[in-house]
């Protein structure tokens, strides 16, 4: 469980469970400000494939309170334990993790937000919890991806990598990524940095995940037997937001289009100048999270 003490005090503070393989879970959360209601769901944060709990810092931090907000380390990312076999890196095995999160930190009410691949786990999680959904955040990902972008996103998956400094590492990621994220300076790219890689032994920058997540993905029909469109007909009742970042390369207009026609009530909002994924931290992104939340909680959204 988290500390008490850290929860308390509304800083950041990290918890701890154990998968079915005996592999440990991390997560990091920060409570909720005395005097929100107790029965106000948890926001519960899944980051992308190759990302870790800290793409939700500032998220979290401008929440400033309102909510609970825990951001869950996907095994094998960050501090959570990197698996004996890679093959567990599929969202069967996720799910049984976020589960288990979930029972450990108390949680039996969230909002989900995913961001790529966390957003296809949101999905997913209507098998086992759809009763404990109070909303659905999908951060420019649906049940379908152009064929492109999902081909760049795992042909980076498993790449190595290493730097003497944090400012190497920024300014390499900002020319493999400069078109994602064009208006973003220095300082943001060292943000970056630090949010998607760590301090080896050694002293070097790495990035912060098994490369071996990458084994599955090689495999014919890999999580072949997901079907998003169902889960995603199974909101029915459920709120939900749908964000595309314009430039994405991941979820097309007619993708979120095709959203807004199967689930009623369903909320979009198209997050400018920026590709896959809205780093949450854009203008357009904070306001459309804040006004969906806000008319969540209001009984507005169905």
């Amino acid at each position: 469980m988290a500390s008490a003490a850290n929860q308390q005090s509304g800083e950041w503070s990290d918890g701890w469970a154990w998968s079915d393989d005996s592999l440990r879970l991390h997560w990091r959360e920060r409570a909720a400000a005395p005097g929100v209601p107790a029965n106000r769901p948890v926001l519960l944060c899944l980051p992308g494939m190759t990302r870790t709990a800290r793409d939700f810092a500032a998220l979290g931090d401008w929440m400033d309170g309102r909510w609970r907000v825990v951001a869950v380390d996907i095994r094998g990312r960050g501090e959570s334990g990197w698996a004996r076999d890679p093959l567990t890196y599929v969202s069967l095995i996720y799910l049984r993790d976020l589960s288990r999160i979930l029972a450990e930190a108390g949680i039996d009410r969230f909002v989900v937000l995913g961001s790529s691949l966390g957003g296809q786990l949101a999905l997913q999680m209507t098998t086992a919890h759809r009763a404990a959904m109070a909303g659905v955040i999908l951060n420019d990902i649906g049940p379908e991806s152009l064929p492109a972008g999902l081909a760049r996103l795992r042909s980076n998956v498993g790449r190595g990598g290493n730097w003497p400094t944090w400012i190497h590492a920024a300014r390499d990621l900002a020319q493999r990524n400069g078109n994602i994220y064009p208006h973003w300076q220095l300082a943001d790219w060292l943000g970056f940095a630090k949010r998607l890689c760590r301090l080896s032994p050694q002293g070097k920058i790495i990035l912060d995940y098994d490369p071996r997540i990458a084994e599955p993905l090689r495999l014919p029909h890999s999580d072949a037997g997901s079907d998003l469109w169902a889960a995603l007909d199974s909101l029915s009742g459920v709120p939900v937001l749908s964000l595309r970042a314009e430039l994405s390369d991941v979820f097309s207009s007619a993708a979120q289009a095709e959203l807004v026609r199967r689930v009623p009530g369903l909320v979009a909002a198209v997050v400018p100048d920026v590709g896959h994924a809205p780093a949450l931290d854009e203008p357009a992104a904070r306001a459309a999270i804040d006004d969906f939340l806000e008319r969540m909680i209001a009984g507005d959204v169905t």
